[in-house]
């Protein structure tokens, strides 16, 4: 089967897309593991990162093709559902 230089164009970009996302993820799990050893009392940096590390493995594996993990959240509904609830709020008071 022969492959034409668009589909090797994009099949190279595809490629350098998941290395780039998978470098994300290890370096996010680094920081991670590098606080949780040296100030695991420091929950904020620790809720931070591992959020940051929550979205680029959900965005790793949406790359490769493999289903969200059912726990995992849009960060853009979130951020929507968020602000819905504050306009409520306001509009109530």
């Amino acid at each position: 089967m022969r492959y034409s230089r668009a589909d090797y164009a994009k099949m190279l970009a595809a490629q350098q897309e998941v290395a780039r996302a998978e470098e994300d993820y290890e370096r996010l799990r680094a920081a991670y593991v590098e606080v949780a050893k040296n100030e695991p009392g420091h929950e904020v940096a620790l809720a931070m990162i591992g959020a940051d590390m929550d979205r680029a493995h959900a965005h790793l594996q949406a790359l490769i093709g493999l289903p969200r993990m059912p726990f995992t959240h849009d960060p853009s509904r979130s951020v929507r559902r968020d602000a819905e609830s504050e306009q409520e709020e306001k509009e109530s008071a």
